[in-house]
């Protein structure tokens, strides 16, 4: 498709589905509000409503470049994932930050523990977060969906945009000239095997593999010029399409002038030498020592190879920028993009996805960067103009972002308040103790004793757009509120019921230990349970919620299931445990979206474990049986029979196998094509170990992808029941002998159990 770069049909949707229930209204008045130039607008929209398709009919409407913010990768992901198949077409991007996957570097003086930055897995991410940055400074039609980490430092968009270089057909251009400028773009010169960031010339032959793409480019020389350039399969290098010209980016993030880097040097030496005296003058020779070991170091490699690890945290000696100002960001480059292809750089829009999460976390990003930056520069590991690599703080960001809809089911105080001030509406009582501007001004008001209701302040601020009915009919969950006596056996029962129907359960609770308590309870009486919080690394909960629906595993037990992001229709029963403690996860706010867990089955209900009924639980049951209500009028209106949303399952393993090989991508989307080798089985045997889920679930062959993927058997529905637990008793006691065999002798002790239980009950 010719893409127009004048706006018109420039973001086309591509849906066999049309809006439908109250969409159309929303959408309607969310467009005008943006059209009209409102600066801030809140789509309230409830679990199942179709969020997502709102935010995307809302793009194809304004045709601007959109940058969608989530709180987390994982929820990120799957919408990136939505868009790219929505706008096919279109440069749908995904952009997160490696400290989104592992731990930056930190120093921790307690212990005297100094934590580099995890490199692993980082060239697939930074490959992406290339290609964002590559598409805004080339392309008119972006959409990137990301993390908060869209609000850390990125080098000028001004300077990545003119350090490329630009080859087309019949160029009189000689090729050694050509390397030696990609040289000075930081590409490395190779003569043998090549990889991402590599140039090669052999002959009047140059392949060039730039760091965004998973597809080198190969440019042909001859008599007159540049021949060819072809974009080729990495492994055969077959031909996979032709150009007639070729835009090659930078292979580093952080470029700059020959005459700003040298002056930039000359300032990080000046800085150390002004640091070291300072840390001599207070008795720290040890700091001093190793501030200066470790700067030289970098300068070294500064001067030798262009780069360093770490070179972010010299950015403000690179961009010229005075100590306190921020850094550039992803935010410049769609002003950037908007401004070359729109003509102002304020013709772009952001979404805030699960706003109530999220522009807290923006909010708090400033503070937890500068305290561990602190501790950096305090015990001389990094300058102090490493405190100037940081990201927005929330004024900041506010104020660089043109427009944005917050997007929630249950809008946070911040943005109501925000969204009263840009409409010059009365802010309601209840709010006056919120930082205004959407928490860039500090209150003049403390808390109120007592609060409205969500629901009631709701009520009070006009401009909200709501979508509370569910195009497939289905009603918010049933729910009931039971005594705490007895607890966990009750949840047994119910749990037998779900398992006996094929559906699954969430159970939420107060504390790890009681979370990983209650799941090894319901194992060890024959559940197949796993607990979901915060001490399990990102990729084991991805593949833990990834076995829930699959049925490897029948209820997870969690903290706070709802920073998850899960979309799992297959859960039919969420019960939550000390239901009328009030705090921060059992506010109105947090019982209403874990409530919205169990509104994607048409099973769907809710048990709130208490001894007494908190005004949160009040106020969540009531809006739940209102919303409840309005659907049941709707579908018995409009002839709907409640269905539960049908979603294509997972394949275990198939996101850590992407990102560990770097063959993760959009596919046809933004027209990359994504190819690469198969990860090796020492990159995986570590992960695999980890997922002891349920009971003998996971195949027993040696093969390590094998123990991670979904298993064979699982496919086997059609086959008897009773060559199917024959089967499955037969792999039990395999994985049994192989726990043992690993002296897991408390895992084979179950296994065994188990075996037991089956053998008799086939007898």
């Amino acid at each position: 498709m010719k893409i127009n770069y004048w706006g018109i049909d420039m973001f086309r949707l591509h849906s066999e589905y049309d809006t439908a229930g109250d969409q159309e209204q929303a959408i309607d008045e969310l467009v005008r509000q943006l059209n009209n130039g409102q600066e801030r607008c809140v789509l309230l929209g409830v679990t199942g409503s179709g969020k997502t398709f709102a935010m995307a009919k809302i793009i194809e409407r304004v045709q601007q470049p959109t940058l969608i913010l989530s709180h987390n990768k994982t929820l990120a992901r799957q919408i990136w994932q939505e868009m790219s198949g929505l706008f096919p077409d279109n440069s749908v991007e995904y952009f997160v930050s490696y400290y989104d996957y592992y731990q930056p570097e930190a120093y921790i003086p307690g212990r005297d523990l100094y934590i580099d930055k995890e490199l692993q897995m980082n060239e697939r991410i930074e490959q992406e977060r290339f290609s964002t940055v590559a598409s805004l400074v080339s392309r008119p039609d972006v959409i990137t969906v990301g993390t908060v980490s869209a609000i850390y430092g990125l080098n000028p968009p001004e300077v990545f945009q003119q350090n490329h270089l630009r080859l087309h057909l019949g160029q009189k251009s000689d090729p050694q000239e050509i390397v030696r400028s990609l040289v000075d773009l930081q590409y490395r010169r190779t003569t043998g095997g090549i990889v991402r960031g590599d140039v090669r010339l052999r002959g009047e032959v140059l392949d060039v593999w730039m760091p965004s793409r998973d597809d080198p480019i190969r440019i042909k020389f001859g008599w007159d010029g540049i021949e060819r350039i072809q974009v080729c399969e990495a492994i055969s290098w077959e031909p996979l399409d032709d150009f007639e010209e070729a835009w090659i980016h930078p292979r580093e993030f952080y470029m700059t002038s020959e005459d700003r880097f040298n002056k930039a040097v000359e300032d990080i030496e000046k800085e150390l030498e002004r640091r070291v005296e300072w840390f001599e003058s207070k008795d720290g020779g040890l700091e001093a020592h190793r501030l200066e070991q470790r700067t030289r170091f970098d300068l070294e490699m500064l001067n030798e190879v262009g780069s360093c690890k770490g070179v972010e945290n010299y950015s403000m000696h690179f961009d010229g920028r005075k100590r306190g100002e921020r850094s550039y960001c992803l935010l410049d480059f769609f002003a950037k993009n908007a401004e070359q292809f729109r003509g102002s750089s304020e013709r772009y829009l952001v979404i805030m996805d699960e706003s109530h999460v999220t522009l807290p976390q923006v909010g708090g990003m400033y503070g937890g960067d500068f305290s561990r930056k602190k501790n950096l520069v305090d015990h001389g590991f990094r300058l102090p103009s490493a405190y100037d690599n940081r990201p927005l703080r929330i004024d900041e960001f506010q104020e660089l972002v043109p427009q944005m809809v917050y997007v929630s089911a249950t809008p946070g105080e911040r943005e109501l308040r925000h969204l009263a001030e840009v409409t010059e509406q009365k802010i309601p009582e209840g709010l006056m103790h919120v930082d205004g501007g959407g928490g860039a001004k500090k209150s003049e008001y403390g808390k109120p004793k007592s609060r409205n209701s969500l629901e009631e302040m709701l009520g009070e601020i006009n401009g909200i757009s709501r979508m509370e009915i569910r195009p497939t009919g289905l009603l918010d969950p049933k729910i009931e509120v039971r005594g705490t006596e007895g607890q966990v056996q009750d949840l047994l029962s119910e749990i037998s019921i779900r398992v006996e129907r094929g559906e699954r359960v969430l159970v939420t609770v107060m504390t790890i230990k009681f979370a990983e308590e209650v799941s090894e309870y319901l194992e060890r009486m024959g559940v197949k349970s796993h607990y979901l919080h915060s001490e399990i690394d990102t990729l084991e909960r991805t593949e833990i919620i990834k076995a829930l629906r699959l049925g490897l595993i029948d209820v997870i037990v969690g903290i706070n299931l709802l920073r998850e992001g899960l979309d799992i229709p297959e859960v039919s029963l969420v019960a939550i445990f000390d239901a009328d403690k009030q705090g921060f996860l059992r506010n109105e706010r947090s019982l209403l979206q874990t409530i919205g867990r169990a509104s994607r089955n048409s099973n769907g209900s809710v048990i709130l474990y208490g001894d007494s009924v908190s005004p949160s639980m009040e106020a969540a049951i009531s809006q739940t049986v209102r919303r409840r209500r309005m659907q049941e009028e709707y579908n018995e209106e409009h002839g709907i029979v409640p269905r539960t949303i049908e979603k294509a399952l997972p394949v275990m393993g198939a996101e850590i196998e992407e990102l560990l090989s770097g063959v993760a991508g959009t596919g046809e989307s933004g027209g990359k094509r994504m190819i690469a080798k198969p990860p090796g089985k020492r990159s995986l045997d570590s992960l695999a170990q980890k997922f002891g889920l349920g009971a003998g679930v996971w195949n027993t062959s040696d093969s390590v992808l094998e123990n991670i993927s979904q298993p064979d058997w699982i496919e086997e529905h059609e086959e008897s029941d009773e060559k199917g637990e024959t089967e499955l008793i037969e792999r039990l006691e395999l994985e049994m002998r192989q726990a043992a065999d690993r002296l897991d002798f408390e895992r084979a002790a179950r296994l065994r159990d188990r075996i037991f239980r089956m053998k008799n009950a086939t007898n």
